[in-house]
């Protein structure tokens, strides 16, 4: 059975999570209006990968004797000044998700609790992905310029991208 203490970091956590689904379905409608239907499509895949990711702690949570809550989420923004901006923005986001995911591994092995410990090298390791294929992202955003057919590029290269992990 989960702390109270633990419970409550978990159900923020999915909170967290909720919020990561509505900003990135935000985020492909802002691409999806600039012509950049590649990059909504990728950010339509995060989203749906974001809703896995707070179903399975909600799951966790219901099966460990907790009750999952629900919280208010703030709207996210709504436009970004690039493509590189848009990508930035995600990276800076996962990994703020990262050091809460910290947060809740570190609680779980204070209360020596390594069921919770264990679930959560999950998102650990999913957190790492998230982060790399980020970073490479921007590597290859920075390496096309970002002027007129930069961007066609990149939207492209993105779109393919999001085809091939789609299939894995």
């Amino acid at each position: 059975m989960l702390s109270e203490n633990l419970t409550g970091k978990l159900n923020k956590q999915i909170n967290h999570e909720s919020t990561s689904v509505v900003l990135y379905l935000q985020m492909s409608a802002w691409c999806a209006s600039k012509g950049y239907d590649g990059c909504a499509e990728f950010f339509r895949l995060q989203a749906d990968e974001e809703k896995q990711h707070m179903e399975k702690l909600f799951g966790y949570v219901l099966e460990t004797g907790g009750l999952p809550m629900l919280g208010a989420i703030a709207a996210p923004p709504s436009s970004w000044a690039s493509l590189r901006d848009i990508f930035q923005a995600t990276l800076e986001h996962e990994q703020t998700v990262s050091k809460e995911i910290s947060v809740l591994v570190e609680t779980a092995l204070d209360e020596k609790d390594f069921s919770t410990f264990n679930f959560l090298q999950w998102y650990v390791s999913e957190q790492h992905e998230e982060e790399h294929q980020l970073h490479s992202l921007l590597d290859r955003v920075d390496m096309i310029t970002a002027e007129g057919h930069g961007n066609f590029t990149i939207d492209r290269e993105i779109s393919r991208l999001t085809q091939t992990n789609h299939r894995q």
